[in-house]
């Protein structure tokens, strides 16, 4: 049975990226969380999509400012869409304990360090992945024994080739371009594959019988309910 992991925690119900959805996610029976990290300029590892904030400063010099060139305490004072405030990593490894498994993507330079730095101190699984493989190389020589992943939106000829090459172990692949062959070749290699972002029941049905480990849904009741879960 795949692994159901809540993209940007349960998205359809909650704003993404927040505390509440994290925490509606394991409420909905989450087996893990997916979740997107930057760092502030004195290297606090926050919790958002794009590397600019969207949402609301009260300080309007502030905006459209990256989060890379925000100090911590500046971040602390902007407002998302929902007027919730932007979550450190901290604080969303603190809610999910040992509940669900904690998968930070790495999306600006330099993040890498920063977020084994706080994934190594918190209380359940975590791990790590990234668009940027250097990103992933990065953890890999950091913290081995974390495990890492890979994101594509291609499909490879030899589709365990990006594991192998910054030692991963699971392939985050655009779940339309995910068959049987495969998820058979990247088993064959030793890895996993995840399939993101699994939303449709029939996509959902046809990925489980490819044998994929994970799908990574902004619906987790919709997945539940299609596994039979």
């Amino acid at each position: 049975m795949p692994e159901i992991i809540a993209h940007r925690g349960a998205s359809r119900e909650r704003l993404e990226n927040t505390l509440a959805a994290f925490e509606r996610a394991l409420e909905l029976g989450a087996d893990g969380v997916e979740l997107d990290v930057h760092c502030t300029a004195d290297g606090t590892v926050v919790v958002h999509h794009d590397p600019v904030l969207r949402g609301s400063f009260s300080d309007a010099t502030l905006t459209a400012r990256p989060i890379a060139g925000l100090t911590t305490t500046q971040v602390a004072a902007f407002r998302l869409g929902d007027g919730a405030a932007v979550p450190t990593l901290v604080e969303v490894a603190r809610l999910l304990g040992a509940q669900a498994t904690l998968y930070c993507e790495l999306k600006g330079a330099g993040t890498a360090g920063p977020a084994i730095d706080v994934l190594r101190q918190s209380p359940g699984p975590s791990a790590v992945h990234a668009f940027d493989h250097r990103l992933v190389a990065e953890a890999a020589l950091a913290a081995p024994e974390l495990p890492r992943g890979v994101l594509e939106v291609s499909r490879h000829v030899d589709p365990a080739h990006a594991l192998r090459s910054v030692n991963a172990r699971d392939l985050w692949q655009l779940a339309e371009f995910i068959d049987e062959p495969l998820v058979r070749d990247v088993h064959a290699a030793g890895g996993r594959v995840i399939a993101w972002t699994a939303n449709d029941p029939v996509l959902v049905e046809r990925l489980a019988a490819c044998s994929v480990d994970g799908l990574c849904t902004d619906d987790v009741a919709l997945v539940r309910k299609v596994l039979g879960r």
